[in-house]
């Protein structure tokens, strides 16, 4: 018996030199409070953000200086959801509210600005995994085994019957007073139905049950006003129509998940499971940008094909994407780095078209010629493009979980060894340093003197 080869290959990550000229954020400031995993940041407002974890702890913080501000205690278990909630536009008090849900099933209204905790509801059968605000009707979701809806004042005003074991995974609005839920590889489309004269009651219907999806659905995000698109953990992305629900575009192939060893019996450890599963989404007018296993990829909405990728972005998979001005997105993963990377055309076509299918770009199956041809045709009238790296944040020492932009203050991540950064535009906090100085002197006299 011939013994199976190991063949392990050597990893084609994108490397970036120690200059990173492009990189503006060039200091950080580390931020300690939290005893566990930090796994959501949520921002709110324009200096203000919260921090969560698996210690069940909500920590508010300046995002200028990195003040801690706030430190919020109320739940037993670790933190699985939390969103805020704005007051309404017609309230003259401005209250920002957060809303936290926890495995030891209850969610938590608590005030941002004081610290109180305003409220506490203790009656759910299941963990909560998800919240959603609808503004527009002052109303608010929580999905666990069944979806529930709630006023401000956490009067529960309707809910679903049971509906998997498995739990709702995300959530998001539509028109028509609908929401979406995803749920296993299914995704729900309900109606909620508004106190009317003649009925005072709310109401929510299941309406329709979309079953396009081969397997669990990971992601689940609006994309425009008359998009939405979800991701798999198999690799599919389908966009649907946010009006009538119907698939759009799909982006997807399928593939033998237990290939046969060739007659050298060799094991090649360069893909695992994982590396297809589709885990966030971002976007903008044009693309919808998908974190793809560990890599990146740029969708096209009118072209309805994929015209850039980053097969491998990091060592490990990519957890969590934003867009930034300028044609840039930023990435974190499980390997514990944060990137950064530019859009950019390329000034000659490349030989090769690019792969319809997200596992043909891994390597799975040979492109056929025949059906490549109006792929051909399609990039001689549109010019691809490349992701190209530009800045790599290395601080975290773990998985680095998700990540906040603010224009004015930088780059805030939160990460599996309990820590959260804030990285700084070194440029921008070196001129408000000198700044800062110059009207020290001034009020001291001291500059009037130098002159």
């Amino acid at each position: 018996m011939v013994a199976p080869r190991l063949i392990i290959k050597k990893s084609p990550l994108q490397t970036i030199g120690e200059e990173q000229t492009q990189n503006p954020y060039t200091e950080l400031l580390v931020l300690k409070a939290h005893h566990d995993i930090v796994r959501f940041l949520v921002q709110l407002d324009e200096y203000r953000f919260a921090s969560a974890g698996d210690d069940g702890i909500v920590v508010v913080w300046n995002a200028q200086t990195g003040e801690k501000l706030l430190e919020l205690n109320g739940h037993t278990q670790k933190i699985t959801a939390i969103i805020t909630f704005p007051s309404l536009e017609v309230c003259e008090e401005k209250t920002q509210l957060i809303l936290t849900a926890s495995a030891d099933r209850t969610v938590i209204v608590w005030d941002c600005d004081t610290g109180r905790q305003v409220q506490k509801v203790s009656c759910f059968q299941s963990t909560v995994k998800c919240l959603i605000v609808l503004q527009r009707l002052d109303i608010w979701l929580s999905g666990g085994n069944d979806l529930c809806v709630w006023n401000r004042k956490l009067d529960l005003l309707c809910k679903t019957s049971h509906l998997s074991d498995t739990g709702i995974s995300a959530l998001i609005e539509i028109p028509k007073n609908c929401v979406v839920a995803a749920v296993g590889k299914e995704l729900i489309i309900f109606r909620l139905v508004t106190p009317t004269g003649e009925s005072l009651e709310w109401d929510i219907l299941e309406i329709k049950r979309l079953l396009d999806h081969q397997d669990n659905i990971l992601s689940l995000v609006n994309v425009n006003d008359l998009s939405f698109v979800t991701g798999s953990h198999v690799g599919e992305m389908i966009i649907w129509n946010i009006l009538d629900w119907t698939v759009q575009a799909r982006e997807c192939n399928f593939w033998d998940p237990s290939p046969q060893l060739d007659t050298q019996q060799e094991i090649k450890l360069c893909q695992k499971p994982n590396d297809i599963s589709i885990h966030h989404f971002t976007w903008d007018e044009e693309n919808v940008f998908a974190a793809v296993g560990r890599g990146l990829y740029v969708y096209n909405l009118q072209m309805k094909r994929v015209i850039a990728c980053q097969k491998t972005a990091h060592d490990s998979s990519v957890l969590h994407i934003a867009k930034l001005p300028n044609r840039q997105l930023i990435s974190c993963s499980e390997d514990g780095s944060v990137r950064i990377w530019e859009l950019r055309e390329k000034q000659q076509l490349a030989a090769e078209p690019v792969p319809t299918g997200f596992f043909n770009m891994w390597g799975f199956g040979r492109v056929n010629k025949q059906a490549s041809q109006p792929v051909k045709k399609q990039q001689e009238n549109a010019t691809p493009c490349s992701l190209e790296l530009i800045g790599d944040l290395i601080g975290h020492s773990s998985s680095v979980e998700m990540f906040l932009y603010f224009e004015d203050h930088g780059v805030v991540t939160c990460s599996a060894d309990h820590l959260i950064i804030l990285w700084k535009n070194g440029e921008r906090e070196s001129g408000l340093r000198s700044l800062k100085l110059f009207q020290k002197l001034e009020e001291n006299g001291d500059l009037h003197l130098a002159v």
